[in-house]
């Protein structure tokens, strides 16, 4: 490749970037379920900036593009909410969704106070239940979001690594 991706703390000159990747990346998941609607693809630029100064965000880089990202933010009883994981199409397969969730998890636990981490996929995303459930996330639930879309709900404590990534 010649480059390297790189995992970092995304800037606020970072949002466009994740703004314009977020939609790129979540089309799969919409088509999957016949929904267009799906909150990845109808969240706002200002929202995503918003998210960007406040939770807990880091990108993928390979040189100056962003090609992959991740969020989390804390609640008040300990539990992060990790979510919008995701990875250009064209680099998926190479560990970079699994980097980036590491790193979400290690600065929600070492500078936040994590004690443990919960995220949400949709019930048919076998790729993305393939990924949580090797990074030893555990399914706890389900839910229906806002969009329709049956969600499973994963969880994990902090401090709790894979064996394998």
């Amino acid at each position: 490749m010649g480059m390297s991706v790189t995992i970092s703390v995304a800037t606020e000159q970072d949002a466009e970037q994740i703004f314009r990747l977020q939609y790129l990346c979540f089309q799969s998941e919409a088509a999957l379920y016949g929904n267009y609607r799906i909150d990845p693809l109808v969240q706002t630029l200002d929202s995503v900036r918003e998210e960007v100064t406040s939770d807990c965000v880091f990108v993928a880089r390979l040189g100056e593009e962003v090609v992959g990202s991740v969020r989390g933010k804390l609640a008040e009883d300990g539990t992060a909410a990790i979510g919008k994981l995701c990875v250009h199409p064209r680099l998926q397969g190479h560990g970079i969704g699994a980097r980036l969730l590491r790193a979400a998890e290690a600065a929600l636990a070492e500078e936040r106070g994590a004690t443990r981490f919960r995220l949400f996929t949709g019930h048919r995303s076998e790729g993305n239940l393939r990924l949580y459930r090797r990074s030893g996330y555990e399914t706890v639930g389900r839910s229906k979001g806002a969009d329709g879309v049956e969600m499973i709900v994963l969880e994990k404590q902090a401090g709790t690594y894979a064996a394998t990534a």
